[in-house]
């Protein structure tokens, strides 16, 4: 989620790592850093904020050598500040690292460390990886860095210079990408192609659990257990434009297909099947949890569709009374927000102004608010009194779909943590959701890795002038926002309502033909979803159904079917809103629209 770029040759360091470093802007990032070996020391320029801040630094207070390490941050621990950005070092400033991912025992960690005498100037959980190398240096540094990753769990990218050997640069890949680039007589190192294509299109990527040494000579690529590996580069034939979608001819596509390691670092260091779910920001108590008596969520658009979903966990699950509304709405209509209720504000940007006005007004009649955000020092996660941050990483395109999926994910583990601090929630089943949880990154990537009947369908609904969605439940609040993704960017009017409310008048509009999707996976409302489903089948309805792969009577009722993997009911709308993502999509394409870039849309709206 986050901008790598290393450097070994004859060149001066600095320019090249500024110009890979902007190349890898469109991720998304909130402050940079570079880090140069130069005369036996690491010289080190960081800073909050935009990559001309850092150019100004470096303008006024260069940095020579050939040898050299930059990162652009967006942040999962600790606000966007000088101190927190990276490159981190350790106390003596020999060892320098740049890090991508998120470490998961950060707490136990740094708790660990801390009681070993090491004082930590920053936040950050990168921060731990440079004195965790520092503590099994021995004259080594490719060992040291085995040694300490191995001490660390998560998700990771690292980079590490050291001072005592500034001729090589050191990298370890787990889930996080890092793309090593051949030059002549130099090497790069990047965490997208985009980053190296002025240099090099020779490249090589590194795979999970490996670990390589960057010399000007060449690269040494080795397992993390140590043995050495061997693998072909690869020729980048993509243009810039296509390399920064990474392939992908869409940045929407290219997120869609990004949801299974945003959710991985979403749930990343927040599971344990024996104790309560970690939250590392939302500092509610017992006492508060036991107390509450509801709950307000509010958001909009996809934001509001999120919580939808978080209405009907809270209330079946914690029988808490829990009210969804539009930002916009809430605002306006002297809600009955008192004091000990908690408002759950969801925002992608942390910056949507209605959803910022909502959440004061609440607040300033005595709830407690916790902030659901993608985007760590926004306005909306500084002015909470708890943060959960989703991690789901930069979403480039307008129609938001891995930061949709974060935000589910992350209210039901909410959803556990509220329910240990109640005690309401039994253990056995508190432990099958964790379970579920786990595995839902994989599942998310079997439908991905099947996209073929999606795109058969596309072509089907495409010249279709309405479309309609229906579901019960958890079903309907998905059939929300697969309404909203179709309308956004395929411009075909698009319609979503439980699926009892059809014949209470929309029914009139059913014509033979008439596209109707339904989402179809709770098994307490099955029977009742079917009756809507022949309903509109009676009237000449094309039924596309989203239901799980092992549902044996669907395929007899509906034209066309959208299979899922099965998992826990109350974890379905993770899944269900995938292939309607798809659909979405390849409408979209088929009708020749500018999908990133949907007419009269922007991605952050911070207008009332």
């Amino acid at each position: 989620m986050c901008g790598i770029m290393g450097y070994i040759g004859e060149r001066a360091a600095i320019p090249v790592l500024l110009d890979g470093l902007s190349r890898l802007e469109y991720r998304g990032y909130d402050s940079a850093g570079v880090a140069v070996a130069h005369d036996g020391t690491v010289h080190v320029r960081k800073a909050a904020g935009k990559l001309s801040r850092l150019r100004e630094i470096l303008e006024r207070d260069p940095v020579p050598g050939n040898v050299g390490i930059g990162h652009t941050r967006w942040a999962t621990h600790g606000q966007p500040t000088d101190t927190n950005a990276h490159p981190h070092t350790d106390e003596s400033g020999r060892f320098v690292v740049i890090h991508n991912g998120i470490i998961e025992n950060f707490l136990p960690l740094r708790e660990e460390l801390a009681s070993r005498g090491h004082r930590l100037s920053s936040d950050t959980d990168t921060e731990l990886l440079a004195h965790l190398i520092e503590e099994e240096y021995r004259g080594d540094l490719v060992e040291a860095t085995r040694r300490a990753v191995r001490r660390a769990s998560g998700a990771y990218a690292l980079v590490v210079l050291c001072a005592q050997e500034p001729h090589r640069i050191v990298a370890v890949r787990m889930i996080s990408p890092l793309v090593v680039g051949f030059g002549q007589g130099e090497m790069l190192l990047a965490s997208d192609i985009p980053a190296l294509l002025p240099y090099t299109r020779d490249v090589l990527v590194v795979n999970d659990g490996e670990l390589v040494v960057l010399t000007r000579e060449g690269v040494q690529l080795e397992s993390l257990e140590g043995g050495t590996v061997s693998r072909s580069r690869m020729h980048v034939t993509w243009t810039a434009e296509q390399a920064e979608r990474g392939g992908f001819p869409h940045f929407m596509l290219k997120e869609i297909y990004e949801q299974p390691r945003a959710l991985q670092e979403t749930l990343m260091g927040r599971l344990d099947g024996d104790g309560p779910v970690v939250l590392e920001d939302v500092h509610l108590d017992a006492a508060f949890a036991r107390a509450l008596n509801k709950i307000w969520i509010t958001g909009c658009g996809t934001a509001y569709h999120a919580g939808l979903v978080g209405r009907y966990l809270f209330e079946r699950v914690l029988h808490l009374p829990t009210e969804a509304d539009y930002a916009h709405e809430l605002r306006y209509r002297d809600p009955l927000v008192r004091a000990g209720d908690l408002v759950v504000a969801i925002s992608q940007s942390g910056e949507t102004a209605d959803t910022l006005a909502a959440a004061r007004l609440c607040r300033s009649r005595g709830a407690r608010v916790l902030a659901v955000t993608n985007v760590v020092g926004s306005t909306l996660s500084r002015e909470a009194d708890d943060v959960l941050y989703t991690r789901a990483g930069p979403e480039i395109a307008v129609a938001s779909t891995k930061a949709y999926l974060t935000m589910l994910v992350g209210q039901v583990l909410l959803m556990l943590y509220l329910g240990s601090l109640r005690g309401n929630l039994r253990a056995d089943r508190a432990r099958q959701l964790v379970e579920e949880l786990a595995v839902l990154p994989r599942k998310v990537q079997e439908i991905l890795n099947h996209p073929a009947p999606v795109e058969a369908l596309a072509r089907e609904v495409a010249d279709s002038e309405h479309v309609y969605f229906i579901g019960r439940g958890l079903d309907y609040a998905v059939a929300m926002e697969g309404s909203l993704k179709l309308k956004e960017i395929s411009y075909v009017h698009s319609e979503a309502m439980p699926a009892g409310e059809l014949k209470h008048g929309t029914l009139a509009l059913v014509t033979p033909g008439t596209p109707v999707v339904v989402v179809l996976t709770q098994a307490h409302v099955y029977e009742k979803t079917v009756s809507g489903l022949q309903e509109v089948k009676a009237r000449g309805a094309r039924v596309v159904a989203v239901a799980y792969e092992d549902d044996p009577e669907i395929g007899k009722l509906a034209d066309r079917v959208l299979r899922i993997p099965r998992t826990d009911d109350l974890l379905s709308p993770v899944l269900a809103a995938v292939p309607l993502q798809l659909l979405a999509y390849w409408v979209a394409r088929e009708r020749g629209h500018d999908i990133d870039q949907p007419r009269n849309l922007a991605k952050s709206v911070t207008v009332e």
